[in-house]
């Protein structure tokens, strides 16, 4: 477990405050022929691990549990455009670990999430658009901040 003050913490000051009230993401497996396969997921990022908690409806008997059972790389792309010409985004590569109990507490909004869930541990972490005043990432324009964890 890592904690997360915030100079513990994989992920800068400006990206947890994003990841805290963003809820959909875009999550890519790879299937056994080496196809990409994403699909649109909840989430919640989840400060006690530093890591971020991905499940649903059903979850467990999806093409993306089989597809990280076979092989746990994981991306997750969370994005969104809150004024015109700009644009905030976070991909997080990492190891996907499955969890079959806990998952429904995911989101409270959905009581009929399923136990099953992934966790993601980030090994590279690509952002932009998500500076905070002090920062020594780039602030203005597209500016990616991208390293590994």
């Amino acid at each position: 477990m890592r904690p997360t003050l915030v100079g513990m913490s994989v992920f800068t000051p400006g990206e947890i405050e994003y990841l805290r009230h963003q809820i959909l993401a875009r999550m890519a497996t790879v299937g056994p022929d080496g196809q990409p396969h994403v699909i649109p997921v909840t989430f919640v990022f989840n400060e006690e691990e530093d890591a971020i908690d991905i499940g649903g409806i059903d979850f467990a008997a999806g093409k993306k549990w089989r597809d990280a059972q076979r092989n746990p790389k994981v991306t997750v792309l969370i994005d969104d455009s809150p004024a015109p010409r700009q644009a905030r985004a976070i991909e997080i590569r990492g190891q996907a670990e499955l969890h079959t109990t806990g998952g429904e507490k995911i989101n409270r909004r959905f009581p009929t999430f399923v136990p099953e869930f992934f966790r993601l541990r980030p090994t590279k972490i690509v952002s932009w658009g998500l500076a905070t005043e002090g920062s020594s990432v780039p602030v203005g324009g597209f500016h990616p901040y991208s390293r590994s964890v």
